[in-house]
């Protein structure tokens, strides 16, 4: 078959349109019935699913409403009577496994005996809530499905749990049946389909002659788009000279006839130029004719190339105009680049200072001989500026420029007072460049200092211009361009330039400004929210780190949500606080602000540490719900971690709690280093979940350690391998101080770029001596007060705080007093001789007096009152088994031996 303009063609060739459309048209077959098969594949896998969760929920629920199934759980051996009766159900019912279990997940039932006794592998709490559970899981027999269902026992609750577990693949044989006829019916379609299209192509072919989509196309560019549409003339020659096409932009600019198409190129009226060019077909590339006034620039290719028709093909331009643009598109561009390397190399830190050093540097350059930069003061101290923050003093931040220190300009740092009087002073007070073409005319611009004036023209500077640095409506400076040596002076083009180079810089100004303001407000937030030291107490030695992530980089960078605190509490404890806010930013600092002053009211209570973190929990809930209603969305949901612990010197015991927190690492005397298995309760905010205790009587100098995830986590390092790298860290060292531990542990496993705030607690214990506690036991009759009375006083003469004593008797007597009249049970007295003097009475009574006023007709209710008066402090805190009231009294001068007030380490903030 010949193709179009006598080429060869082959039937078989997919280049046509009727091959490409044979190929599209089987593709398309072919991707249908695949999707088909894989649907349907799909969907009997589906069913498949569908079959076998169907089954185990069946046979759980079987077995688990099956007469005796309570009486069996409830026997003495459940194990020696469902098991028989669990593989009969199974072997029957074809499923894989039938586990009964009890309410724990410890299984009665299994097909492996040796399985018998361990925990169940599975979702347990919708069933243990009452409902039916499902997982699809994947264990040792493969792919399967198992359903979980509670036995529920006569009296409606959840007594224990039965699983069925059935694999997919028993249930999925019949889809491996149907897989010949799928295939089969599929290869048929596809058969059948392609002999039809087979046909189509045919009759495609035969109707586009053979054509392929590139030939078609470029026919209907050539007699369309490229006649109609492009803005150049166009003209298409014969090999024999006679004008074949011609279009409307071609006829404008040769002055060409209508009836041109079909005419001999000699028998046009063209110049000689152009019509030897059209006439010999010769190659052309951007050729410049003079065509009357015009000049065009002609292109012209032979179109026999590739076995097309002898001729060409001459493309004619119009660049008249294009001459006359030249000169002024090369000042526009070289405006443009110096504009766009003004952007890539000022502004490229947020110092504010650097950035008028950058723009000065640039300036001298690039633009002028010198430059300088005077800033407004509140700029320059990163406060918010106002309409009037210029006002008529500057600060000379920067100034640059080939022997500018020779001149008579001021020096940085120099405050300047502009004149109102003066056009420059004038400008500036209302925002608007001001140029001076010509400062040796002295049009005014010297009346700001005549004898600088003087040395200025005397230097050989004769241009100026001077532009307010604005931004964001507010004036923050003003930059002065300077020329000296270039000859020639400002002119309107360039004090438009310099306003476009100041405009550009005054926002990276301002940005910088903005950054270190945020930056200073972010750090005295963050350190007005965190302690500023630590305590006086006696029951440990502290030292503390405070690290935030993304310190040193502007903004809120920082600024995070981890805290710690070392709260006194009665009876010479301490509470020791770790926490941590999800987050950065100020957001999260907020929140751990409010949570930190949640834990200190708390513990004023004297509440145990699973309580405190209850009460914690409900408050963080309520934030979350206050938050939940702003329509911004920026608060967001709080999420936050705490472990309170609670330290007794007197007794060395250490109870602790902790809300999704780490584990604290406890460091002995003798230089082992193991986790406290303190319960795991939930991160606060979840709420509906109790906090558990753990105490341990600590020896004294062991060492508590504290810290945050950021510490053992970050993002080439799981936190489990945080945690082994810390205790191997501080393993083995019963000899470093606090202080030491902390360095230590920085040292070792601080990344290089922190992601998450850092908080790290250290605590060494102390526990006081017993010579400076007594305690006595109280009969529960009025008699017993007066030797109470008389004991006190002899331990204080041996503490040498006799002159305490009077005090400490009249408290002792009222607490005593009040114990045996109104409280029951065991009533026990303890002194303890810390900083200050405490006194506690504790009873078997949880009812707590309150201080009240005494009319003057009562005849009691005034012995709270007097202590009240006498004591420092005073308060109740209640026990598992009853309440303690103590007191303080002050020690004026008493120093307690070699336990004094620790050292409190320098926060590094």
């Amino acid at each position: 078959m010949a193709g179009r303009y006598d080429r060869p063609r082959s039937v078989l060739r997919m280049r046509t349109v009727a091959g490409q459309v044979f190929l599209l048209q089987v593709a398309i077959v072919v991707l249908l019935v695949a999707a088909a098969i894989a649907a349907l594949v799909l969907q009997s896998r589906t069913d498949s699913e569908r079959e076998a969760r169907n089954r185990s929920i069946a046979v759980a629920e079987s077995v688990a409403n099956a007469p005796g199934i309570e009486r069996a759980l409830k026997s003495a051996d459940p194990t020696l009577v469902l098991q028989p009766r669990a593989e009969a159900a199974r072997k029957g019912s074809g499923v894989d496994f039938i586990v009964v279990m009890n309410t724990q997940g410890i299984r009665y039932t299994h097909p492996l005996p040796d399985r018998i006794g361990k925990k169940f592998v599975g979702n347990l709490a919708p069933a243990l809530a009452g409902g039916i559970t499902t997982e699809k899981i994947t264990g040792t027999i493969g792919p399967l499905i198992q359903a979980v269902v509670p036995v529920v026992g006569d009296n409606g609750k959840v007594i224990g749990l039965v699983s069925a577990g059935i694999t997919i693949s028993k249930v999925s044989g019949v889809v491996d049946q149907q897989f010949p006829l799928l295939f089969g019916a599929a290869a048929g379609v596809l058969l059948l389909t392609t002999g039809g299209t087979a046909l189509v192509s045919r009759r495609v072919r035969r109707q586009t002659h053979g054509l392929g989509p590139a030939e078609m196309t470029r026919m209907y560019e050539h007699h369309d788009a490229v006649l109609h549409a492009v803005r150049e003339g166009v003209i298409i020659v014969s090999g024999s000279g006679r004008v074949l096409l011609a279009n409307d932009e071609a006829r404008r600019l040769l002055g060409l006839p209508a009836d041109v198409e079909g005419r001999q190129v000699a028998d046009l009226e063209l110049g000689p130029d152009v019509k030897a060019l059209l006439s010999s077909g010769r190659r052309a590339t951007d050729e410049v004719h003079p065509v009357g006034d015009r000049l065009l620039a002609v292109n012209q290719r032979s179109t026999d190339q590739a076995g097309g028709p002898p001729g060409s093909v001459t493309t004619l331009r119009d660049t008249t105009e294009l001459q006359a643009l030249t000169g002024r598109a090369d000042i526009a561009r070289g405006r443009l680049k110096l504009l766009y390397e003004a952007g890539t190399e000022i502004g490229t830190t947020l110092d504010v200072v650097r950035t008028c050093e950058e723009l000065a540097e640039f300036a001298a350059a690039r633009f002028a001989d010198i430059v300088t930069v005077d800033l407004a003061g509140a700029v320059l101290r990163g406060e918010e500026p106002t309409a009037s923050a210029a006002g008529p003093e500057m600060r000379r931040t920067a100034v640059s420029g080939d022997g500018a220190e020779d001149t008579a300009l001021y020096p940085v740092g120099k405050v300047i007072s502009f004149r109102p009087d003066t056009t420059l002073g004038a400008g500036l007070a209302n925002g608007e460049p001001v140029l001076e073409a010509d400062l040796a005319a002295l049009s005014g611009w010297q009346r700001q200092d005549p004898e600088r004036a003087r040395r200025l023209i005397g230097y050989g500077i004769h241009s100026m211009i001077a532009v307010p640095l604005r931004a964001r409506g507010v004036i923050l400076g003003v930059a002065m361009f300077w020329r000296a040596q270039e000859p020639e002076a400002f002119d309107e083009e360039d004090l438009s330039l310099a306003e476009e180079l100041v405009a550009r810089a005054a926002v990276s100004v301002d940005n910088a400004r903005r950054y270190t303001r945020e930056h200073a407000m972010a750090i005295t937030l963050q350190r007005s929210l965190l302690p500023r030291g630590l305590p006086e107490q006696n029951a440990v030695e502290a030292a503390y780190r405070y690290l935030p992530a993304q310190a040193g980089l502007g903004g809120v960078g920082g600024v995070g949500g981890d805290w710690f605190d070392i709260i006194p509490l009665p009876g010479a404890r301490v509470a020791l606080v770790v926490g941590d806010v999800v987050g950065h930013g100020l957001h999260a600092a907020a929140t751990m602000g409010r949570l930190r002053t949640a834990v200190h009211n708390f513990a004023n209570l004297d509440l145990p540490p699973d309580e405190l973190l209850w009460h914690l929990d409900e408050l963080v809930t309520r934030i979350d719900q206050d938050e939940a209603g702003d329509t911004d969305g920026s608060a967001g949901v709080t999420g936050a971690t705490c472990l309170y612990a609670i330290y007794d010197p007197a007794s060395g015991r250490c109870t602790i709690a902790r809300a999704g927190h780490c584990q604290p690492l406890l460091l002995r005397p003798d230089g082992t280093a193991e986790y406290a298995e303190v319960p795991g309760g939930p991160p606060l905010g979840l709420g509906g979940m109790p906090f558990e205790n753990w105490e341990l009587v600590l020896p004294e100098d062991s060492r508590l350690v504290l810290y945050t995830d950021g510490l053992v986590e970050d993002r080439d390092r799981d936190i489990d391998a945080g945690m082994a790298a810390l205790a191997r860290i501080l393993r083995g060292h019963a000899g470093r101080t606090p202080e030491e531990t902390c360095e230590a542990a920085l040292r070792e496993l601080l990344p290089e770029r922190p992601s998450d705030d850092i908080a790290l607690l250290v605590a060494r214990t102390r526990v006081l001596d017993s010579a400076h506690v007594a305690d006595w036991d109280v009969p529960a009759d009025p008699s017993a007060v007066a030797r109470v009375r008389a004991d006190a006083v002899r331990k204080l003469t041996e503490w040498d705080l006799a002159d305490e004593a009077f005090t400490t008797e009249l408290i002792l007597s009222e607490l005593v007093t009040n114990a045996i009249r109104y409280a029951s049970g065991p009533i026990h007295v303890r002194l303890i001789r810390d900083r200050s003097l405490i006194c506690e009475v504790s009873d078997r009574s949880s009812t707590s007096p309150h201080l009240r006023q005494a009319a003057t007709t009562d005849e009691g209710g005034r012995g709270l009152f007097l202590i009240a008066q006498l004591a420092e402090h005073w308060g109740t805190r209640y026990t598992g088994d009853g309440k303690i009231i103590w007191t303080e009294q002050p020690l004026v001068g008493e120093v307690v031996g070699e336990q004094g007030a620790p050292s409190i380490a320098p926060p590094a903030v």
